[in-house]
């Protein structure tokens, strides 16, 4: 076969001229019953979920209360990129969403991957919303006094981790009721479980439990009326509304000093847990079948479902952030812990409550989603048949359900939160690049059929190369040491928490009477937990350097430093050069700057990721790409149409 066949392409017209045809004789036609307020409703069902209930509280954590910035520049980006959803939905008005659009602007290699990537997005990012609803539903049984065994209500890296870090800070001194709350449930998991031979039975029961039912009621065909979204979203909207009004009143402004307690570092950490709380805005363009009028209702249904979530969303972060210290939000259900640790159950009862149902609610909205991606590739022969075998009962996607449960799961089992939320977040930004650039791809493209939407263009051609040189000034002028930090790969010192979980016996003795040497105040004087008597320097960062530096162990524990350090760079470079060529791009082809825009802020919130996401990514493409060589690209519908 040809290298140009992996890009052969759908057409637009052979697709709208497909649905014409469905409409006309009834077959596999959807009603067309959806407007803006119906998308608006849906977006907020989609969105309001893991992301406000769970992993809010970490990055609250990372970036204490300017976190709210990281959520402005992310409905930023997701804004720029719902104007590119909403021209290719407009254009293209199927239920293909990113998939169907870069089948039509790239051609089918990149569909493919687009297909593939989706699932990070849709079964990853259950593996997210499981894990959340399980801390909930522990927490929630808790409160009636029922209370599950932790090896049976924790994933097995979680407890693993948690247990060898455990161990290293009590080696250093500290007691094990000083351990953080998180720690004590790690090892307390760990010492606890079941063991088959040096094995340990740790494993997150509950959220294989919702994940089994939500996936035999999908199968069933259990189907979300649009009334009963709606009321969905009202009872979400209500229970926030209520922890905004409550909790308003318990906010002491203390707790907002420093309000960027960990410098622009902390706050971009948390650019993946921030960005999950935003996913699923583009889920309303897989309804563009089903909308009264998909040009007019798409755009604005999108923009006011991320506008409504981004105002509820600061509110939540401030709120949370003033009632107790940011640094005590790393837990799996802030808004439960914060009104817990300030006494007033009965409103940590009723977002217990709450939680469980709006994220039941969510799984089951993207566990119905993923079958029907996988179903569409099936039936352009991506995937074998039996992916689009519909149950002659159930009219559901029955085979495609299945492994669907599966493929949430089992990694369910083992997988931390943290890790999750990052490869579903990267998963999506990548689809939201590449739908972006369709949008730049088709722009010169007189040939393409238009739909009624095209987002507004503003020629970017001196724009960007102006946005880069006033980056660039600014890096230079105002943030010098960082960028020549960056720039020159400069040796990083490591955290106290970091330096003393990376000790053996002996080290730690000898870090111990090294800092006994040195003179302290009369307090930590008499202590014997090794990390509170390093981390009490780590507010001077002079004086920390200075006793870091003389501590009696390898450099390798005390700093990071060489390709260990660069490593964790790359993406960042990778965004730097792609950067250079989207302005040469731009400047030749006088690009659209919304698109490009949207481009470039996913693009970086990507960068901002671990390089392990990356890597991990990258693994997960390249077994696609594996399929898609041995099986896909033989079996293609365009390859059969043209023999």
């Amino acid at each position: 076969m040809a290298f140009s066949s992996l890009f052969r392409k759908k057409t637009v017209q052979d697709i709208l001229r497909q649905v014409a045809q469905n409409e006309s004789d009834g077959h596999n036609a959807l009603g067309k019953h959806l407007t803006t307020k119906d998308l608006t409703a849906f977006g907020i069902a989609a969105i309001v979920g893991a992301g406000i209930f769970s992993t809010i509280g970490k990055a609250s954590a990372d970036g204490g209360p300017a976190v709210i910035f990281l959520f402005l520049f992310t409905a930023l980006a997701c804004s720029f990129a719902a104007f590119a959803y909403a021209e290719f939905a407009s254009m293209v008005p199927v239920s293909g969403s990113a998939y169907t659009y870069s089948y039509v602007a790239f051609g089918e290699i990149i569909a493919w991957i687009i297909g593939w990537a989706l699932i990070m997005e849709y079964a990853v990012g259950n593996i997210t919303v499981a894990i959340s609803w399980s801390d909930y539903f522990t927490g929630l049984l808790q409160s009636g006094r029922i209370n599950l065994p932790q090896w049976i209500q924790m994933d097995y890296l979680t407890a693993s981790n948690g247990f060898n870090d455990a161990e290293a800070l009590m080696r250093g001194g500290k007691s094990f009721k000083n351990l953080s709350a998180a720690l004590q449930a790690a090892h307390t998991a760990w010492t606890t479980a079941p063991t088959i031979g040096s094995f340990h039975f740790v494993t997150d029961l509950p959220a294989l439990f919702i994940i089994i039912l939500i996936t035999a009621l999908v199968y069933r065909g259990m189907k979300e009326s649009r009334n009963a979204s709606n009321l969905m979203v009202v009872v979400k909207l209500c229970v926030v509304l209520l922890v905004i009004a409550v909790g308003v009143f318990y906010v002491d402004t203390a707790n907002w000093d420093p309000f960027a307690p960990n410098g622009v570092g902390g706050v971009l950490k948390g650019v993946s847990a921030v960005f999950f709380a935003y996913i699923g805005f583009d889920a309303i363009s897989t309804t563009a079948e089903e909308c009264k009028n998909p040009q007019r209702d798409l755009p604005r249904g999108m923009m006011w479902a991320i506008i409504i979530c981004t105002i509820l969303y600061i509110a939540i972060a401030l709120v949370l952030t003033g009632m107790v210290r940011y640094s005590e939000l790393n837990v799996g259900d802030p808004l439960a812990f914060v009104f817990d640790k300030l006494n007033l159950k009965w409103m940590s009862g009723i977002i217990a409550v709450s939680a469980v149902v709006a994220m039941a609610s969510v799984l089951l909205v993207f566990q119905m989603g993923q079958p029907r991606i996988w179903m569409s590739m099936s039936r352009d022969g991506l995937l074998p048949k039996k992916f689009s075998t519909v149950h002659p009962k159930f009219k559901t996607p029955s085979f495609a359900t299945i492994v669907t449960g599966f493929v949430v799961a089992v990694p369910a089992l083992f997988l931390n939160l943290t890790m999750v939320t990052d490869l579903c977040s990267i998963g999506t930004l990548f689809a939201f690049v590449l739908v972006c650039a369709g949008v730049l791809v088709l722009q010169n493209k007189p040939e393409i059929p238009r739909g009624k939407f095209k987002t507004p263009y503003v020629n970017s051609k001196y724009i960007l190369p102006v946005l880069m040189i006033a980056g660039l000034y600014y890096a230079f002028a105002f943030n010098n040491k960082a960028t020549m930090t960056f720039i020159n790969n400069d040796a990083q010192i490591n955290d106290a928490t970091t330096i003393v979980t990376s000790l053996d016996k002996a080290e730690s003795e000898k870090v111990f009477n090294y800092l006994k040497g040195i003179e302290v105040n009369n307090k930590t004087a008499e202590t014997s937990d090794l990390e509170h008597l390093l981390g009490q320097y780590q507010d001077d960062e002079a004086k920390y350097t200075e006793v870091v530096k003389g501590l009696p162990i390898n450099d390798s524990l005390k700093y990071e430093s060489g390709f260990s350090l660069f490593k964790h760079k790359i993406p960042m470079w990778i965004f730097l050069f792609v950067l250079v060529g989207l302005a040469v791009w731009s400047f030749r082809q006088n690009l659209s700057l919304i698109p490009l825009l949207g481009l470039i802020c996913c693009l970086y919130m990507m960068a901002e990721l671990s390089v392990w996401n990356w890597i991990y990514f990258t693994i997960w493409l390249l077994i696609g790409l594996l399929i898609y060589f041995t099986y896909s690209r033989k079996n293609s519908k365009l390859n059969v149409v043209k023999l």
